[in-house]
This record gives C-alpha cells, structure tokens and sequence, in this order.
C-alpha cells in the first residue's frame, strides 16, 4: 500500500508530489495493463481506496436486505417493491446532491454523506439483532441510505476531476470502474459464503465497519471548496433545472447521456436472463446458467479495467464512446443469436468490456467538458441515467421477450443499439469531433 501524509496536499486541486507529466509515453507491460498513473497522486489514491472498502462493503447490504425481506414475507413480489423503494429516492436526492456538490465543499459533503450511509447500516443491524422483522422499518431504512447515496455519488465523482489533470481522466474512471464493478462479484459471493456462518445481523455490521474506514479516508482529503471567483449559490430547484439547461447547451455532454440511455435501454437483457436460463440454456442446469449470465458483464467489465491501458490514454474520447456502444450492441445481438451458453457468456464478457471502456470515456467527457461549479450537476444526471436506463430496460425487454420471444428481443435490442449510436453520431457531430 502506498504511503502518503496529510500534509502531501497543499491545495484543493493539485499535489505537491507532482509525478512525471500525464502523457509521458508507456513502454512494455503499461502498454496494455491498467494505466496506474492516478495512483500516484496522494488525494486521488485515498479516494479511490475509500471506493475499494465501500465497493464490497455495501454489496453486503445490497445482498442482506432483499434476503431479509424474502425471509419475513416469503414473496418476491416486496423483494422487487423494495428496489422502488430505494429508486425513487436515489434519483431525487442524486439530482439534489449535484446541485449541492457545486454549492459547498465536497470534501465536507462526502464526510456527512458517508456518516450517513454508516449509522444507516448500523440501525440495519439493530433492526436485525433486536429481531424487529419489520419489512417497512426495512424499506424506509433502504430509502434513506439510497438518498444518502444519492447525495454521495455526484460530490465524489465531480471530486475527481480536482484530484488529477485532464490527462489521467480517463485512467482514473477506469480505476474507479474497475473497483465498483469487481464488487459487484466479489461482494455477493462473499455475503453468500458469510450469511450461513455469521448471519444477517453481522452483515450489516461488516458493512458499518468497512464504511468507518471510508469516512477516515475522506477525512484525509484536501478540501474541495467552490473554485475562487465562483458566485455563491443556493442548492435548490433553479440550481437543479440550470444543470439541465447546461446539459441542453453543451451538445457533447448532451451526447454523451443519450449514448449510455441508447446502450442500456436498448441493450440491457438482464430481464431476460432467467427466461433463457430456463428454456434455452437449462440443460446446462437452470442455477448454474442464471449466474453465469448475470456475472458475465461485470466479468468482462473487470477485464477491461485490468487491461485499460490499451485505451486510456487515447484522446479522442467521443469516438471511444460511439465505438464501445457500437460494440455493445454487437456483442448483445451476438449473444441472442447464440444457442450455446458457453458462447452467449463469451458475448456477454464481450459486452463487459465495451461497457467499461464507455464507462470510461463518458465519465472522462462529463468531469472534462463541464466546468467545475456544474460538475456536480452533471454527476447527478449520470447517477440518474445509470440507475434508471437499466431499470427502463427491464419493463421494454421483459414485454418485448413475452411477445417474440427471449433470443429475438435481446438480438433486435442490439441491432437498435448499433443503428441508433451510428444515426446519433452521424447526425451530430459533436461527440465524434470530441477530444480532451
């Protein structure tokens, strides 16, 4: 682990243990492996080693509440009623977080965010250990932490950008990325193995505890204030509805937003995972076929992190975006053109990868092409699409997969991905012209 002292940090956007310049060429293995140079920054590395805690941390959770609410109610019905629960205020308090993430220092926003989700957890435990067995105590728990994190989201992301130069954006996200989505797999397999030894009660706790170590780290960032020269502002509706008119202004961050809407609404077929893992693949074993699919896009999402030095240094940031949501829609029509389980996993990785590098590349545009009083603003849009594009992708593939069936769905679902980002690019030329 690296090792760094408070004092490594002199100023809210640079440190003083400035490293060699940001396009310094790669030789050998940096060539392809993951691009590290944003590690080397004190104040980045402590944020992104927040992320690494809270990454599996609050998968703990995410696997402990539906499995208590199935346990009281033995419906899965509340189990999906209890993701509503938690979306709504996710995408209000996500565009509310934005705002306030350009209105005060977001070193100081991280820290009440954070301590927030902590004693979140902590009351999750004591429902647990008290044996409430409340499912709306459950829900309105699951609803303050989710507007907590909504809050959460934008600061840190926005944060970033004062954190490395221009150059390292893309890195950056692709550590961040890489992080988040290795907890996706490393967290509900851990909590699988865990729940059978330790129990529900001491999940919650593990999270508490791992978001104790989140709130230090931040703790030991710079601060963050409004850059000088920025006029005071208040947080509230007109601040919100002012991020959406710079949104409309800028095209290429318009842009960017409707790549990643086209990508999961059109080409997201989660929804379908259990239909084909049922039918088309069962007699591999329904079980086993229903994981596999589910881990095999945050598996290829890993991959391309891992091997994200073979992008991230590139420049022209909007033709890597048309180009990863193009090879999205590719590889899911591929997938629902396979009959083969084996081969639809290796689409789906494929896909994975794709993702990544559009994950990439549309964050390094919105922290990039967005002034720092709106980035906050803008992190709150992306909170917003990213949770709800595939959720809006859900209801459109699960109707489409009862009307034409599962492998029509997801294959006409990517070849709409592929026409529409070409017809987007083609007509607007903003995001391919785009370079940082």
């Amino acid at each position: 682990m690296y090792r760094a002292t408070r004092n490594s940090v002199d100023s809210s956007d640079s440190t003083t243990e400035q490293p060699p310049a940001a396009d310094e060429p790669a030789r050998g293995r940096r060539r392809w492996a993951m691009d590290t140079r944003p590690l080397r920054r004190p104040a980045y590395r402590r944020l992104w080693s927040s992320t690494i805690v809270t990454a599996v941390g609050s998968q703990l959770t995410a696997v402990a509440v539906p499995k208590q609410i199935y346990d009281i109610t033995g419906s899965s019905a509340w189990v999906g009623y209890a993701g509503l629960a938690g979306l709504l205020p996710l995408v209000v308090f996500a565009l509310w977080g934005g705002a306030i993430a350009d209105a005060m220092d977001r070193r100081r926003l991280l820290l009440i965010t954070n301590t927030g989700i902590a004693v979140t957890s902590v009351l999750f435990w004591l429902q647990a250990v008290t044996g409430l067995e409340s499912v709306p105590a459950l829900m309105v728990l699951l609803a303050v932490q989710q507007a907590f994190f909504g809050l959460n989201s934008p600061a840190r992301n926005a944060s970033i950008a004062r954190l490395v130069p221009a150059g390292e954006l893309a890195a950056a996200n692709a550590l961040g990325s890489t992080v988040m989505q290795t907890g996706l797999i490393a967290g509900p397999l851990l909590a699988g193995a865990l729940i059978p030894v330790i129990g529900l009660a001491e999940l919650y706790l593990l999270d508490a505890l791992a978001l104790c170590v989140t709130v230090w780290a931040v703790h030991r960032l710079p601060p963050l204030p409004p850059l000088a020269g920025t006029a005071a502002r208040r947080a509230g509706v007109r601040e919100i509805a002012a991020g959406f008119r710079y949104i409309a202004l800028h095209k290429v961050l318009l842009l960017s937003f409707l790549a990643d809407v086209i990508a999961m609404v059109l080409g997201m077929p989660r929804a379908l995972f259990p239909q084909l893992a049922a039918e088309t693949y069962a007699p591999w074993g329904e079980g086993l076929a229903l994981g596999v699919l589910f881990a095999a896009i945050p598996v290829g999402a890993v991959l391309g992190g891992l091997f994200s030095g073979t992008f991230s240094r590139a420049r022209r940031h909007g033709l890597m975006v048309i180009g990863a949501v193009v090879a999205w829609g590719a590889a899911i029509t591929g997938f629902g053109l396979s009959d083969s389980l084996w081969i639809a996993v290796a689409f789906l990785v494929a896909a994975g990868v794709a993702d990544m590098v559009s994950m990439v590349f549309r964050g390094a545009i919105l922290l990039s092409a967005a002034t720092d009083e709106m980035r906050g603003r803008m992190q709150g849009v992306f909170t917003v699409v990213v949770a709800g594009g595939p959720r809006l992708a859900d209801v459109l593939h699960g109707t489409a997969g009862s009307a034409f069936g599962a492998r029509q769905a997801i294959a006409g679902g990517g070849l709409l991905v592929i026409v529409a980002m070409l017809a987007l690019a083609l007509a607007v030329p903003a995001l391919r012209r785009y370079r940082v």
